[in-house]
């Protein structure tokens, strides 16, 4: 199903793991994707893999910065013609027992994880001007918590609180607002916290991954099923559900 069709999406931190999966998604769901990430060649490649002008764009842009994030989405409507939709997927996570986490590592988390959700979301809003749908990335480590991760859980709570402020405040614009709250996803970032868990050793290190699986699943998840899950959320059969925090983890989170 065609469920975006003639859609227009800007995904953040899309040139690769979850946020390219979100992309892939998008497209086989026959939106038009514009993919915003920091500049560099991962994210040219990713607009290149993806199929190129006219359904994808890239945009070089950090979520931290306002007037970064005002100028990438008046690039995507003056290339793309408009804008119907926004996945907030850029986030970071920094690892190390509570104790020992430094302010600059919460500094860290809490602008690209809180900041930069709250600053795309405003631009983004802007060009909707006849409304449209936001996806925020949250996680289930903002509902259950994680150890070793405390600015990273606190952060993706903040994205879930969030969420549900700005589906009350943008309803009567026309706006949807929702998250998900990924699990054990096949990406980079997980490969960094099975890495870390083992203390570096390669060998544990994939054996820790094989173990990082949701139980009733019995595998990863890929990061194109988190992205099939955010086009139903983005689609107009969507409109019903709202401020909401749906858990996509393989039915490791019972709530």
């Amino acid at each position: 199903m065609k469920a975006l069709e003639g859609k227009v999406i800007a995904v953040t931190g899309a040139a690769g793991g979850i946020g390219r999966g979100i992309a892939q998604a998008i497209i086989e769901a026959g939106g038009r994707v514009a993919l915003l990430d920091l500049p560099g060649p991962k994210l040219e490649a990713a607009a290149k893999d993806l199929g190129g002008e006219p359904n994808v764009m890239a945009a070089a842009s950090d979520v931290t910065d306002s007037a970064s994030m005002e100028a990438a989405f008046n690039e995507v409507v003056a290339r793309m013609g408009k804008l119907d939709g926004l996945v907030n997927n850029a986030g970071v996570v920094r690892l190390g027992p509570a104790d020992k986490l430094t302010g600059d590592d919460v500094d860290l988390e809490m602008a690209v994880n809180v900041k930069g959700v709250l600053l795309a979301s405003q631009a983004a809003a802007r060009q909707m001007e006849k409304g449209g749908a936001i996806v925020n990335i949250a996680s289930n480590a903002g509902k259950v918590g994680y150890p070793n991760m405390a600015g990273y859980n606190a952060s993706k709570a903040a994205v879930i609180n969030l969420t549900r402020s700005l589906s009350l405040e943008w309803a009567a614009r026309g706006i949807n607002v929702n998250a998900v709250c990924p699990g054990g996803v096949a990406t980079d970032m997980l490969k960094t916290v099975a890495d870390f868990i083992v203390g570096g050793d390669a060998a544990k290190s994939e054996e820790m991954m094989k173990q990082m699986v949701p139980a009733q699943l019995g595998r990863h998840i890929q990061p194109v099923e988190v992205g099939r899950v955010i086009v139903f959320l983005l689609s107009d059969a969507a409109t019903i559900i709202r401020g909401q925090s749906i858990t996509i983890d393989g039915g490791d989170t019972p709530y």
